[in-house]
């Protein structure tokens, strides 16, 4: 029976890795359609390879980082437990993996490359498995390591900081790192003309980018459900919580974005990285709250990021992962709580203390790679290799027959 469990158990977990390996085309599609068409190319070329980058560094370094955990053994070894341990990898490969793929979305139409390469191998193999480390892995239990944040939040406000499937950890880090990225990157030639105002450059394809939306929806079910890591674990409540805070999301994106279809298909994934925090403990009314507000603050955000701040994010990430990100590690200490409806096991205090810190952690490090990356590499193209489209100028082809992809 022991046995039979543990397969059980990796199977599970597998099935949870494909699930969510799978939602990296969704990014791979979102950003297709949202940027022009002489880009496109480069959008799929970006995450696939930032995927594969991720892998390597993750395997070797970052887990190990966030976990204490190598594979430096033989394969007889290491396939103990119907392999279930690499099987974990797996999994929690695919969500550092979707840091730099958040990234990209941001950072796109104008950075260079190589030098995105360069900030995913440092972000996959130190920042991100460092906070990792401090909120799921090595030092997140135990209270006489180093580094034990979540001992005093249990001292101080009576529960650690609860982030179930990555609101903060996951996708606040990516949308805080990124908008150091963006800033510091600059935006596209001629978005913000010197006469003043802002010159529209609407998305290449709604088609892909809904493609894309309905692919990372689908794939967050196992994203959300599988962060259970083990059959016996596993609750209908987070399906359904994800579920509703999906269509909250999707609904309330409709009616404060007037029925703009960029925004519908973003509404969906606002309230899905929301819930992603609180999805085990909410109730599903709550989800939905959750998931409504998310959709209008990345309305409302984004409006006020591409016009008034006038910071050029392209997807706009920053309000997507990191804002609705830390939304959503507040939200578990709202909504979370049994005088809510929901689980308990949750407080307030740790929930904004532990978002903060994944804020602080984001822009530190962001800070430091993206200038140092900035001023020794520079971070992207010339305005000739901007102007003629990453497709051309790194890939040496286009998404289409005519030449420059417009």
């Amino acid at each position: 029976m022991e046995a039979l469990k543990v397969s059980t158990d990796t199977l599970f977990i597998l099935l949870g890795a494909i699930m969510v390996l799978a939602m990296h085309s969704g990014f791979a599609f979102l950003e297709l359609g949202t940027v022009r068409r002489k880009n496109q190319v480069n959008a799929l070329v970006k995450i696939l390879c930032d995927f594969s980058l991720s892998t390597m560094i993750y395997f070797f370094v970052g887990y190990t980082v966030a976990y204490g955990v190598d594979f430096f053994a033989g394969a007889e070894k290491i396939a103990e437990k119907s392999g279930f341990e690499l099987t974990k990898f797996f999994f929690l490969l695919t969500f550092a993996a979707a840091v730099p793929a958040i990234i990209s979305g941001g950072i796109a139409e104008r950075s260079k490359f190589n030098t995105q390469l360069i900030a995913t191998a440092v972000i996959v193999g130190g920042i991100y498995p460092f906070f990792e480390a401090l909120m799921w892995g090595k030092w997140a239990s135990a209270s006489d390591k180093p580094i034990m944040l979540q001992a005093w939040l249990n001292d101080t406000f009576g529960a650690t900081f609860h982030d179930f499937a990555g609101s903060v950890v996951v996708h606040a880090m990516g949308g805080w790192l990124a908008i150091v990225a963006v800033v510091l990157l600059g935006a596209r030639t001629g978005r913000y003309p010197k006469s003043g105002g802002v010159t529209a450059q609407p998305p290449s394809s709604i088609p892909f980018l809904a493609l894309g939306a309905w692919i990372l929806a689908v794939g967050w079910f196992g994203f959300n459900v599988m962060s259970a890591q083990t059959i016996d674990k596993i609750s209908g409540l987070v399906a359904v919580n994800s579920l509703m805070a999906m269509a909250g999301g999707t609904l309330a994106a409709l009616i404060a974005g007037r029925n703009d279809p960029g925004f519908v298909h973003n509404g969906p994934l606002a309230g899905l990285v929301a819930v992603c925090a609180g999805s085990d403990v909410m109730h599903p009314m709550g989800a939905a709250a959750t998931g409504a507000v998310a959709g209008v603050l990345f309305v409302v955000m984004f409006t006020i990021t591409q016009n008034k701040l006038k910071i050029d994010d392209v997807l706009g990430v920053w309000p997507l992962h990191g804002l609705c990100g830390a939304w959503g590690g507040i939200a578990c200490g709202i909504f979370g709580p049994k005088s809510m409806g929901g689980m308990g096991g949750v407080a307030f205090g740790s929930q904004l203390v532990g978002t903060l810190a994944g804020i602080a952690v984001a822009l530190i490090g962001g800070a430091i790679l993206f200038g140092i990356l900035k001023a020794t590499m520079g971070l992207r193209l010339s305005e000739e290799e901007e102007f003629e489209g990453s497709d051309l100028t790194l890939h040496k082809i286009s998404a289409t027959p005519a030449r420059g992809g417009w």
